[in-house]
């Protein structure tokens, strides 16, 4: 029965719908989420899904000016662009630093701690989710929490949990084990730097595409169904499917764009030679998923349009250099170039567009990179093999290293 209506409710409560306590009580009584980031991601991908659920979802940031606006305002505008653009707007959220106490008192009463920082933020945070769980316990909290990072990286929750538990006293090891879901997901949501709005500080542009999926068996007393979020049995398929098609794609659009001079990812998939390399490589790694997973090779390749589709996007301006920035990261042995390429290998499939790919990754230039520099200075140093060889922490056969050198020969000449 909802309060306010002509007849008894359990709480007894009366008020008319824009009375202000009613916002209150509807922020008390929902399933509460924490999402550390509150940047473009956190805003307008992951507290989005959960603000449209009913979630009274609180954002955790080290941005003292944003964690300000957020709490001041308790909304923000979302811009969606597709075919056609509309503003649409989350509402009932609030913000706090996600250093100090606070964030650990509101980890401890949490339902759902998500995450949008980036992968190498997770371990700064893992202390402060320690904490939190440690006073759940000592309060007595019983019911379930739930934990799920939404990374551009493989298994990220994972990743979080190994630098969580070992912050935990090892008597109370087994008890996270058991009442705490640390579960892995898959996500799939451009979301590209936009010009601030005069009217709204805090609105964000999405593309009108989403996928969040997450790991079914690794959720504890899990109840609830959000819209926008899948639960999936065998997550790795989702996790590589999206890992070897966007960002896959996405990365070497942009370091292919950057040798080309152009400036955004619309305007490097509008080159066709560029186009027709990227297409190249995701279909190079299509072939290993469909051998993995068992997909189904048509509809991968729809897949594949459609990615290729949300490229062009007219209405979404995404800078290369951001796309591209963190190479060395890109390079690595489980990250969007080099595992689909030992994919190939595995499976003795063709691979001459992911080594295309990866010889232009290694010809990317930014001076405001700082694994960019890095990056430069180790091919000039050992040389362009051996710093391939490095970088990829020696997972790549000599031959292979080989043809990435001649290639990246090839372009950089």
């Amino acid at each position: 029965m909802r309060p306010g209506s002509d007849h008894d409710d359990p709480c007894h409560l009366r008020w008319h719908w824009n009375d202000p306590s009613r916002e209150k009580f509807e922020r008390d009584t929902a399933m509460r989420a924490i999402q550390f980031g509150a940047g473009n991601i956190g805003r307008g991908f992951i507290g989005k899904i959960l603000a449209d659920a009913g979630w009274s979802v609180t954002f955790a940031d080290v941005n003292a000016t944003l964690i300000g606006l957020l709490h001041d305002r308790r909304r923000y505008g979302v811009r969606v662009v597709g075919e056609t653009s509309w503003l649409e707007t989350v509402e009932g959220i609030d913000a706090v630093s996600s250093i100090g106490d606070e964030i650990v008192d509101l980890v401890a009463t949490a339902d759902l701690v998500t995450t949008a920082v980036g992968p190498a933020i997770l371990p700064r945070i893992a202390p402060v989710i320690a904490k939190g769980i440690l006073a759940r316990f000592d309060r007595g909290v019983a019911t379930p929490l739930n934990i799920v990072a939404c990374e551009n990286a493989v298994r990220a929750t994972s990743q979080l949990k190994a630098a969580v538990l070992p912050l935990i006293p090892a008597e109370l090891v087994a008890r996270v084990e058991a009442e705490i879901g640390f579960a892995d997901s898959a996500v799939d949501r451009i979301v590209p730097p936009a010009p601030p709005s005069e009217d709204d500080p805090l609105e964000v542009t999405v593309e009108t595409f989403s996928e969040w999926i997450v790991d079914r068996t690794q959720l504890k007393g899990w109840t609830q169904a959000i819209p926008g979020m899948e639960l999936t049995d065998d997550l790795m398929a989702f996790v590589e499917r999206k890992l070897f098609t966007l960002n896959t794609g996405h990365a070497i659009t942009a370091y292919l764009g950057f040798l080309a001079g152009t400036a955004t990812i619309r305007e490097a998939i509008g080159v066709a030679a560029i186009r027709a390399v990227v297409k190249a490589a995701m279909e190079e790694s299509g072939a290993v998923l469909v051998r993995r997973y068992g997909f189904d090779a048509g509809k991968h390749a729809a897949y594949i349009e459609k990615i290729l589709g949300r490229f062009a996007n007219p209405h979404l301006v995404d800078d290369v250099a951001r796309v591209g920035r963190e190479p060395l990261r890109k390079l690595g042995k489980g990250d969007r170039l080099v595992r689909p390429l030992l994919g190939t290998i595995d499976y003795g499939l063709p691979h001459a567009a992911l080594v295309r790919g990866i010889a232009a990754a290694l010809c990317y230039r930014n001076d405001q990179d700082p694994q960019a520099v890095e990056m430069r200075r180790a091919v000039a140093h050992d040389g362009v093999e051996a710093a391939v060889a490095r970088f990829c922490d020696y997972t790549l056969p000599a031959p292979v290293i080989s043809e990435i050198g001649e290639a990246w020969r090839a372009i950089s000449g």
